[in-house]
């Protein structure tokens, strides 16, 4: 897979500059990133910019001193043996007359870009929460499970993919004053995104976790979704664990994002309207053939006519942690706090953190 090139022209004439720029841009493999009239501009622009090639006339570059090693691609209006004599002096990677050969232009000049990496290997457990319906507590347990991992010694990140509402941005108290970078920030490099430009968004929260926050205002799904689905990819090659926040429905950020998890943690309370909504949660995983990654979480349990016990038989399977009821929660919440200490719904997160991630210090 290759990267988009990148390119300096050195050309005399402005039309022609105009003409190759606007050819190159528009087949999207190279981006001419500045054009030069003149010898000193032209080397200027190289050592400004480090292209992976230069597009230019024989004349130009001989009297730039040539692109000391950079790679020359020579073009010109017309064939000449002055101007192939020229060019093969100079080095170049090619002859090219415009516009005959412009197609043949346009891929030697795609073929300079470096081979895109792409993603790290994955070394991290990737654990999504979600709530099948409003109210449950996915936010909950996704910050204070990140918390969780953190302290164990897992480099975590917190993906905030309940990109219409971004309730994580306040439920983990990021300073409304402080300018934040957002997902959004990585829509235009979603197609080459490395960990370098993950971590220049990444919001660090003071329990030790790093969070990828939601857009700060409505934005369409297309604008984000490749973005979150690039992001988690990459986060899972960087860091110990990924969890993934996706709050309260199926849509296309979930569905880009949801195959990417190892174990898909479903928050529920002891009510019949959370257990309708979690199993038909269910049936759409199924058929997304995603329900053996599925476990549920039983979140501020208390005595009720329906019980935990209610949950195994519903779902076929125990759940992975049975959350207490615990006052303080909204209290918190509300304040942009997490929960610390020796309580007994940090204990049960804790012991989720431990049966959900795979590898790392956590394990």
């Amino acid at each position: 897979m290759e990267s988009v090139a990148r390119i300096v022209l050195g050309l005399d004439s402005p039309q022609l500059a105009e003409e190759v720029v606007d050819f190159l841009d528009r087949g999207g493999r190279a981006r001419v990133v500045a054009s030069a009239v003149s010898p000193a501009a032209l080397v200027a622009a190289v050592r400004e910019h480090d292209p992976n090639a230069v597009v230019g006339s024989t004349g130009m570059v001989r009297s730039a001193g040539g692109m000391n090693g950079t790679p020359f691609l020579a073009l010109e209006t017309s064939e000449s043996l002055v101007a192939l004599r020229g060019a093969m002096e100079l080095g170049a990677r090619g002859f090219f007359v415009w516009p005959s050969e412009r197609a043949a232009l346009a891929d030697a000049a795609a073929g300079s870009a470096p081979a895109k990496a792409g993603p790290p290997p994955r070394r991290a457990s990737v654990v999504a929460v979600c709530g099948p319906r409003g109210g449950v507590g996915a936010t909950f347990v996704a910050t204070h499970l990140a918390a969780a991992l953190a302290r164990s010694g897992s480099r975590t990140i917190l993906v905030d993919a309940d990109w219409r509402f971004g309730d994580l941005t306040v439920a983990l108290g990021v300073p409304e004053d402080e300018a934040v970078r957002t997902i959004e920030d990585l829509g235009a490099v979603a197609g080459e995104l490395e960990d370098r430009h993950l971590d220049e968004v990444l919001w660090r929260h003071p329990a030790g976790f790093e969070a990828l926050l939601a857009p700060p205002a409505a934005v369409g799904a297309g604008d984000v979704v490749d973005a979150y689905r690039a992001s988690v990819e990459v986060a899972a090659g960087t860091s110990d664990a990924v969890v993934v926040h996706c709050g309260r429905g199926a849509d296309e950020v979930a569905a880009a994002v949801l195959p990417l998890a190892e174990r898909i943690v479903l928050v529920l309370t002891l009510d019949v309207l959370s257990f309708r909504g979690a199993r038909r949660t269910v049936e759409a995983l199924d058929a997304a053939g995603l329900a053996s990654r599925v476990g549920v979480v039983i979140n501020r349990a208390a005595r009720a006519e329906i019980t935990p016990k209610d949950a195994e038989r519903a779902f076929g399977f125990p759940p992975l942690a049975v959350i207490p009821v615990d006052r303080k929660v909204g209290h918190v919440q509300d304040r942009g706090i997490l929960l610390r200490g020796r309580r007994s719904s940090v204990r049960a997160i804790d012991r989720l953190a431990r049966r959900v991630v795979r590898t790392g210090a956590a394990a």
